[in-house]
């Protein structure tokens, strides 16, 4: 018996055995290929109970990563990373009272208000992470919500349409959306909305009052709507036990479809925060919650963002073995530290890895093909990378 793919892991009695922390339970499997093995079929999409996601969680470290490697390998190419480039478009002054953000006008922080980007500029900054290998270009906006930001929202519909037509995947956080403003991001070309849940239902109010979870989910719910791929996800390090960490990856897995993405933030405690205070998330911290991420949802890119800097390159490595597919490269993220590209394609090169493609997993690529023929990228960017084509089925 192979116990590989959350598609068929089965945790109640009589399933597939689980080896469980503190417990010296057995498990049948066979090592992760080199290779990566792809089904025939397309994944049949389980239904999760809270209690089976903590079962996962709970697993010895080393059994967890090994049994997300194979379920990594089921449904990703694991030599390949998307290299993904975000860019604070309009800095600080939010209304929010998020207790890890430096961008709130409630707390005094390094960050100042600052006015919308002009398109120019944008642009450049795209131009120059494009020719540096990412194929991925993320805009944030530290608002509370689009809301009758008029102009500033037609700019940013210019800037998605621009940066679609550099032949680049295009994401935006923006805040809270109304159906409308989805539908019109969505016309405009964007790829990929991103809008964290940041942490459990049960624990958000902790960190958060002035947006509700429900909010949240609306939100997701619009895009998802619109056609545009989701990608929400949360931050480590706020305060939150291990069931809260379970917790947002079963919101995850519970929502109509899976996120396209799933971003797993550490927090980088800022001065002048309530959170300053906190204590740095430890690696196997990350590792498991990365690792159950990949278990629990299959299909979706696991994106290492914010806090990446905290970890070797060692740590990092694992995390990709584990099934994080995803990285942000360039200058900095929002308002944190980030590697700069040629640290980052060094990193890769290292460990025997790649950058993906624009528009290559096949949710970007069916999106990208449904467009009319003029409004496809003409130019897409390839991975300076070398890459030997393969065939992976989803």
């Amino acid at each position: 018996m192979t116990l590989c793919a959350s598609t068929t892991l089965r945790l109640r009695t009589g399933g597939s055995l689980l080896l469980r922390r503190g417990k010296s339970t057995a498990v049948l499997g066979a090592l992760p290929s080199s290779e990566p093995v792809a089904s025939s079929r397309a994944p049949v999409r389980r239904v999760w109970e809270r209690s089976d996601v903590q079962a996962v969680f709970d697993q010895p470290l080393l059994e967890l990563v090994f049994q997300a490697a194979n379920v990594h390998r089921q449904h990703h190419d694991p030599r390949r990373i998307q290299l993904c480039t975000l860019m604070n478009i309009k800095e600080g002054g939010c209304s929010e009272d998020c207790a890890y953000c430096s961008q709130s006008s409630r707390y005094e922080t390094h960050s100042k208000a600052s006015k919308l980007e002009d398109l120019d500029i944008v642009l450049e900054e795209a131009r120059r992470a494009k020719a540096n290998g990412s194929t991925r270009f993320c805009m944030g906006a530290a608002w509370r919500e689009v809301g009758g930001r008029k102009r500033g929202f037609t700019r940013i519909l210019e800037m998605v349409r621009e940066i679609r037509g550099m032949g680049m995947e295009v994401c935006t956080t923006l805040g809270m959306l109304t159906a409308e403003q989805a539908q019109q991001l969505k016309e405009a070309g964007l790829s990929a909305y991103n809008h964290n849940l940041d942490t459990s239902r049960e624990y958000y109010g902790k960190v958060i009052t002035s947006r509700t979870y429900e909010d949240r989910l609306s939100t997701i719910a619009h895009v998802r709507d619109a056609g545009i791929a989701v990608c929400s996800g949360g931050i480590l390090g706020l305060g939150e036990d291990e069931s809260d960490r379970v917790g947002l990856i079963w919101e995850m897995s519970r929502l109509p479809e899976p996120p396209e993405s799933f971003p797993v933030n550490a927090l980088v405690a800022i001065p002048g925060t309530p959170m300053e205070g906190q204590a740095p998330v430890t690696f196997q911290e990350m590792l498991r919650t990365v690792s159950t991420a990949r278990i629990v949802l299959p299909t979706s890119i696991v994106r290492i963002a914010a806090g990446r800097h905290l970890f070797s390159e060692s740590e990092q490595a694992m995390l990709f073995l584990a099934g994080a597919n995803a990285i942000f490269t360039g200058h900095r993220m929002l308002t944190t530290p980030t590697s700069s590209w040629d640290e980052d394609k060094a990193l890769l090169a290292r460990w025997g890895l790649s950058g993906m493609n624009s528009f290559e997993t096949p949710r970007m690529a069916a999106e990208e093909a449904a467009r009319p023929t003029h409004a496809r990228a003409a130019d897409a960017p390839t991975s300076p990378f070398p890459f030997r084509a393969k065939s992976i089925a989803l």
